[in-house]
């Protein structure tokens, strides 16, 4: 796991200054801690921070081949390495290493960007051809590992691991877009498809974008896409041998390394599964690791413990405070971007305690987008029966005038937001699940705004990305269409976001074995039925884990990280909520409007009303901007 930066004309090679590169790494240094380099030639430049996991003596970067006509950096693991370099010397490539990274520029010889195919891992990377003239960047099919590029001033092409990267280079102009404002606050996270800073891409997940010198800078090619369309068949037992398999295959190649390796174990299915299966491959005891809390409603160890104590891992325990907002500075300058998940804090704080022990990091997430686990998916699928049961005009008009007669109740459980329920109904799935998804929905959001910058959005709107994606989606029926949406937005811009950066800034390296392709693409075959069924998600998953799992851990509530910000903001944050109405920084943007932030913040702290997760995005903004912009 490393940090990459570089520089690359795409119009003519200029000189590229060395130190221009060390200063982008070294802002990336978290990254990698145990080394740097920087390959400088007419015209590019590129630059490497590296956290060392596999040949810790040979795999320095960035890399080149024997004649330095091809030298790539790279921030990954390819877990299938050694199969396709077997492969690259049957061809006749002689490897100098032990690395997976040199499997980059043999591959890049031999089969050219159709090497990614080939590819099972995690990875961003940089690879210059002087031969062809071209820097080549690739990011992995679900956008595990990040890679922002920008154009600057002086034609050159500018590309980091991390936003920070980009920020420490003195031709970079910081220019807000409000447009990512909105899709913030509408979503929670930053989407890849935006930047708080104009001009600035994401390269998406499953893409790569090929720079030819003399051409302009290209549209990304999209060279993976999930397919929800086909259908496992067979019986459920088959299914569920096979299933576990490629869960099997997928936790032993991420468990190769030349550094100390370990687990998240959170007590929930995913991360014991991973567990499970790490302690069936191996001889040692596997290490885990579990953050507690100091409120019981928000404490999961005993059920950690469960499953330490069944599969004799070496687990190690910390409880923390759960008003633990001591954080967010620190969360703010780990994001660049601000990011209103706020189980972010407690990420954060079990990578931590796994650096502690191991370099190396295996987590349960990806299973709940691949095998339909989240709760709003056995809500919508549910809300879909209705709709194909009913007209839409009949809906619109029955559920619409009903949903907006009926009180709002968003401090009630989910079964019992008749409100919420009836407005969805109403509307077509597409347009109901992205709110179903959302923070701050559009009807407050709108007020949030001063009408200037309500002008500026000129129609944008943070929910039509998920409409335009789940219509076009390769599926079947609408939990395919929302489980691929989620894979698409969800997934890279809040879940991998926050693992990556609250890693990465301890210096340790995360792996999802549920997120192998193999895996995900299986579960994506499988009917509706085998993903939810009698309220369960994860149906099938969890039915192949009984033989390793215990059913007090399988068919548990789901809780997942949960951080109390509503009482903060009526306990120890409340001020900071009040002070949001006044903040130089959130209102001198011209952006919103302070008599309604106030409001928000007085209805919340007395009650009147549920704002918690809103005024927590609005605090998170106000920091990311001040060390954004201030």
């Amino acid at each position: 796991m490393c940090g990459i930066a570089g520089l690359y004309y795409p119009a003519i090679a200029k000189p590229v200054d060395p130190a221009r590169i060390v200063t982008m790494t070294d802002a990336l240094a978290h990254r990698g801690p145990d080394g740097s380099g920087v390959w400088t030639a007419p015209g590019v430049g590129l630059g490497h921070r590296r956290l060392a996991i596999i040949d810790l003596e040979g795999g320095v970067q960035p890399m080149a081949t024997p004649d330095s006509q091809v030298v790539v950096t790279y921030n990954g693991e390819i877990y299938n390495f050694q199969e396709v370099r077997a492969e690259l010397e049957r061809l006749g490539a002689r490897f100098q290493t032990d690395s997976d990274t040199e499997v980059l520029l043999h591959g890049w010889r031999a089969w050219g960007p159709d090497m990614l195919d080939r590819l099972n891992g995690m990875f961003a990377f940089a690879l210059y051809d002087a031969g062809r003239r071209s820097l080549f960047l690739a990011r992995d099919r679900f956008g595990v590992k990040p890679l922002h590029y920008v154009e600057l001033s002086d034609g050159a092409v500018a590309f980091a691991s991390e936003l920070k990267g980009l920020l420490a280079h003195p031709l970079f102009r910081r220019t807000p877009d409000f447009r990512a404002v909105e899709d913030y606050l509408g979503l929670g996270y930053v989407p890849d498809d935006a930047s708080m800073l104009a001009g600035v891409k994401k390269l998406p997940a499953g893409h790569f974008l090929l720079i030819e010198r003399g051409r302009p800078v290209p549209d990304p090619v999209r060279w993976w896409d999930i397919d929800f369309s086909k259908r496992a068949t067979g019986k459920v037992r088959d299914l569920e041998a096979e299933l576990v398999e490629h869960m099997r295959a997928a936790v032993r190649s991420r468990m190769i390394a030349d550094v100390p390796l370990g687990a998240f174990l959170s007590g929930g299915v995913d991360s014991s599964a991973v567990v499970a299966l790490m302690a069936e491959a191996s001889r040692a005891a596997v290490k885990t690791c579990t953050i507690g809390f100091d409120e019981a409603d928000h404490d999961e160890t005993s059920h950690a413990q469960i499953v330490a104590d069944r599969f004799a891992t070496s687990h190690n325990i910390r409880t923390v405070d759960s008003d633990d907002f001591g954080l967010i500075d620190t969360l703010v300058a780990a994001f660049d971007e601000p990011f209103a998940d706020a189980s972010a804090l407690p990420t954060y704080r079990v990578c931590q305690l796994a650096r502690e022990t191991v370099t190396v990091a295996l987590s349960g997430d990806g299973a709940d987008e691949a095998m339909a686990g989240y709760r709003r998916y056995k809500f919508f699928a549910a809300e879909e029966r209705m709709r194909a049961l009913l007209p839409q005009q009949f809906r619109s008009s029955v559920f619409g005038t009903l949903g907006r007669l009926y009180p709002k109740a968003d401090w009630a459980p989910r079964p019992f937001r008749a409100k919420t329920t009836l407005l969805a109904l109403a509307e077509g799935g597409e347009f109901a699940y992205p709110k179903a998804v959302g923070v701050t929905g559009p009807a407050l959001r709108r007020k949030l705004y001063s009408l200037e910058a309500i002008k500026a959005l000129n129609g944008h709107s943070a929910e039509q990305r998920y409409v335009d994606t789940m219509r076009r989606a390769p599926a079947r029926d609408g939990l395919d269409r929302a489980q691929y949406a989620d894979i698409k937005h969800w997934l890279p811009g809040d879940i991998l976001t926050k693992v990556d950066r609250a890693s990465m800034a301890v210096s340790l390296e995360a792996r999802e074995p549920l997120l192998d392709y193999r895996f995900v693409q299986f579960a994506a075959t499988l009917p509706p039925s085998l993903r939810i069924r009698a309220g369960q998600g994860k149906w099938l998953m969890k039915k192949a884990l009984e033989p390793w799992l215990p059913k007090e851990i399988l068919y548990r509530p789901k809780m997942g990280f949960v951080t109390p910000v509503s009482a903060w903001f009526r306990k120890g944050l409340a001020e900071e909520a009040a002070g949001l109405a006044q903040s130089p920084v959130l209102v001198g943007t011209g952006w919103f409007d302070a008599k309604t932030i106030a409001r928000l913040a007085d209805d919340h702290r007395a009650g009147r009303a549920e704002h918690g997760r809103t005024l927590w995005q609005l605090l998170m903004l106000e920091r990311s901007l001040a060390r954004l912009f201030g």
